[in-house]
């Protein structure tokens, strides 16, 4: 499935496309929960919810003292913005 262009508002992409794009960074869908994904890497491992208004994510054990560090997204914001910012990691 072809995505639109990166410059191209989050909003204005189907969400099959925004769950492509999410599994094709390694995301991985909570079953029981569609709008929740997992996301692991070598440093660092997060939550990431598909909310009403926004991408949400959690970086686990991320800030100082081992707490977690939540960040949202607008939708209006570009594929590649959000890209950036939450692939970036905390």
């Amino acid at each position: 499935m072809d995505l639109p262009s990166a410059d191209t508002p989050l909003y204005n992409h189907p969400l099959p496309q925004i769950e492509a794009w999410l599994q094709g960074h390694g995301c991985e869908q909570d079953r029981d929960s569609l709008h929740c994904w997992t996301i692991q890497r070598d440093a660092w491992q997060a939550e990431l919810w598909l909310d009403t208004e926004q991408l949400t994510i959690r970086y686990l054990n991320a800030g100082e003292d081992g707490r977690d560090v939540q960040r949202s997204f607008k939708y209006s914001l570009s594929r590649k913005d959000i890209e950036s910012a939450v692939f970036a990691g905390p």
